[in-house]
């Protein structure tokens, strides 16, 4: 009996390793892994210096992390900088590459993967991020303990990188970036870098990527993988990593595609909503696509003449930049053509718009209400942490005449000035075509989409 015993278990042990031990992971899965887990950049800081950038902060809320708990203290953190926790691991951050070293390395996440109401959302904007304020709490901690700054750090001293939580100088950090590689990604110093039209942009929703050709707010690149490793192109990195990692960079875009809008979570007037439906499909489909079973989607950009928007990050990008960028590798050569000059911004898949506020591309306006009521945006604004207004579809704010007076540089940053430059609230005008109750049916439609 014994020896059937040990058979048995014998015979099953090499049964279990005849068999696959888990599924082959999908490129999707991979995307995820390669976002969360590999560093493509350089560290911005260590756990040591994470740990005290509390003692830095303002002496109020500093005496409050001073007496919480290393966990309660790590959530404050977070909630500072607009750091978000993993939806899959809450000791971790989504933002951020913690290496075994315990290094703290940027990913795309820090400024795609935000929250709504409070629930984090890989591939929502990150409203929440503080960059610029981040990046200098950290300068200050290196120098009280003593350590070298980063490429990060390096930046913020001659540039900004978001002038109000929850936007960031990407495009310019792209720019940068692009312009001092040769058409192979070979790093040259001696590249001119073109004049920089510093300006701050909302980061777009991750899950409409699937429904274009072509990305960013004026559609001028061709989507492929290569163009999402722009932001990797720091002088640390040379062309042959570079080039070695495009298969990582498949799979994320991979990722990025497979995600899907979230859904509304409060209640909808379904009857209203389907008055909005046959309202926004006859005044606003022509732009921004139908919705449902056949859905369309034109990705037709709009003249800057017509739209009237802010347009800061039109002018921002030389049409001598956009033609490098035809002879990169980034574009394969001409074969994923550049627009050149596309003249105005295309309007945006709605799909989850109702989780993407603030809006328009440089997230000056705070709600749906908003955009269908142009007269009535704020000058001035600030939100609140995790407040959504269900009434208005879009961020819970207070708005103000003008900027309070007497506020710190980062206490200016938690509030939305859209006199400042490239921070307009102005254009987007269509929707004064409509009576109330049309806006109002409107709104209630895109809760559904």
């Amino acid at each position: 009996m014994r020896l059937l015993c040990i058979f048995i278990c014998i015979f099953q042990t090499l049964l279990s390793c005849s068999l696959p031990l888990s599924a082959e992971e999908s490129s999707v899965d991979r995307g995820y892994r390669f976002l969360t887990s590999k560093a493509y950049l350089p560290p911005d800081f260590d756990q040591a210096v994470f740990d005290d950038l509390w003692k830095v902060w303002p002496e109020e809320l500093k005496e409050k992390a001073e007496k919480a708990s290393p966990a309660a203290r790590r959530k404050m953190i977070y909630s500072y900088y607009g750091i978000m926790e993993r939806p899959d691991s809450k000791s971790a951050p989504l933002g951020y590459v913690v290496t075994p070293q315990q290094k703290w390395v940027m990913n795309c996440f820090t400024c795609h993967g935000g929250k709504v109401a409070g629930t984090v959302i890989p591939g929502a904007p990150n409203s929440h991020v503080a960059l610029h304020t981040l990046t200098e709490d950290v300068s200050k901690v290196k120098l009280q303990q003593l350590k070298k700054l980063s490429h990060l750090d390096m930046a913020a001293l001659g540039m900004p990188l978001g002038t109000t939580h929850g936007t960031t100088n990407s495009v310019i950090f792209g720019v940068i970036l692009d312009s001092l590689r040769d058409p192979e990604m070979n790093f040259d110093k001696s590249r001119s870098i073109p004049q920089l039209l510093h300006h701050d942009m909302d980061p777009p929703a991750w899950w409409n990527v699937k429904r274009k050709q072509k990305i960013y707010t004026d559609a001028f690149v061709t989507k492929n993988h290569r163009v999402l490793m722009q932001f990797i192109l720091v002088p640390q990195n040379n062309a042959s990593e570079i080039k070695n990692w495009e298969s990582d960079f498949a799979d994320i875009l991979a990722y990025i595609e497979s995600l899907e809008a979230p859904h509304y979570r409060w209640d909808i007037d379904n009857q209203l909503a389907q008055q909005g439906k046959k309202i926004f499909n006859h005044h606003c489909a022509r732009c921004h696509g139908t919705y449902g079973d056949n859905s369309t989607y034109p990705e037709k950009t709009i003249s800057i003449d017509d739209l009237q928007t802010d347009s800061a990050r039109l002018n921002s990008l030389p049409v001598a930049y956009r033609a490098a960028l035809n002879q990169s590798w980034l574009s394969r050569f001409g074969k994923d053509p550049v627009v050149e000059a596309p003249g105005g911004y295309v309007a945006p898949p709605l799909n989850g718009v109702w989780a993407s506020a603030p809006y328009f591309h440089n997230g000056s306006v705070p709600t749906l209400w908003h955009v269908l009521h142009p007269e009535e945006r704020p000058q001035v604004w600030k939100r609140t942490e995790n407040g959504y207004d269900v009434n208005k579809v879009g961020l819970e704010i207070k708005s103000f005449p003008t900027l309070p007076e007497k506020l710190s540089k980062m206490e200016k940053r938690t509030y939305f000035d859209t006199t400042q430059f490239g921070k307009s609230a102005s254009g987007h005008y269509y929707p004064n075509d409509l009576d109330q109750s049309q806006k109002q049916a409107v709104l209630e439609y895109l809760k559904t989409l």
